[in-house]
C-alpha cells in the first residue's frame, strides 16, 4: 500500500549555540548605577508601604481584645444557663473559674469552672465586668490602651456592647 506523502516539510532538529557572548571574560557584576537605581525604587515603595503597616498592630490588638471579650461573654452566658443569674461585681469574673465563696452562692456551678483562665487584655490589664452593665444586662470591657476610661483612637474603650 502506497504511503500517502505530505507537503509539510519533515522537522530538522534543533541545534544549541555553545558560543560565548561578548565580553563574559569581563565582570559581570552589576554597575553601581544599577545598585542605585533598585535601591531608590525599594526607597519608595518602602515610603508607600511602611505606613499602612505600622497601624496594625494597634488593629491586632483592638481585635484580640474583641474575641477574648466574645470568649468571655460567651462562658458569663453559660454560667448564667447553670445557675439562673448572672455572677454580681463583686464575683467578677473570677466566678467563671473558680467558685465564688459570696453571695449568691451558685447552685449548679460548673465542676471545673467555666474558663480554665482569665485572659488579660493586649494591654496587660485584667478585663472589667459590670452586671447589671450601663449598656447591656452586664458588660465586659477593656479600657483600651491608656487604662482609663473614655478616649479615642487606641485609647478608646472595647466592650461586649461594641461586638454587634
Amino acid at each position: 500500500m502506497p504511503v500517502a506523502s505530505s507537503s509539510s516539510p519533515s522537522p530538522q532538529p534543533l541545534r544549541a549555540s555553545c558560543s560565548q557572548p561578548q565580553g563574559a571574560g569581563r565582570d559581570a557584576g552589576f554597575s553601581l548605577l544599577e545598585l542605585m537605581v533598585v535601591v531608590v525604587i525599594l526607597s519608595v515603595l518602602a515610603l508607600v508601604v511602611v505606613p499602612r503597616v505600622i497601624d496594625r498592630p494597634d488593629q491586632a490588638r483592638a481585635a484580640r481584645a474583641k474575641a477574648d471579650i466574645a470568649s468571655v461573654v460567651s462562658a458569663v452566658k453559660l454560667y448564667r444557663l447553670d445557675n439562673f443569674r448572672y455572677p454580681t461585681t463583686e464575683q467578677g469574673l473570677q466566678a467563671l473559674v473558680s467558685r465564688p465563696s459570696s453571695d449568691p452562692a451558685p447552685a449548679n456551678w460548673a465542676e471545673g469552672g467555666y474558663m480554665d483562665r482569665l485572659p488579660v487584655d493586649p494591654w496587660g490589664q485584667p478585663y472589667q465586668y459590670l452586671s447589671p452593665g450601663v449598656h447591656e444586662e452586664f458588660d465586659v470591657f477593656s479600657y483600651g490602651a491608656d487604662g482609663s476610661a473614655g478616649g479615642t483612637g487606641v485609647d478608646r474603650d472595647i466592650g461586649s456592647w461594641t461586638l454587634n
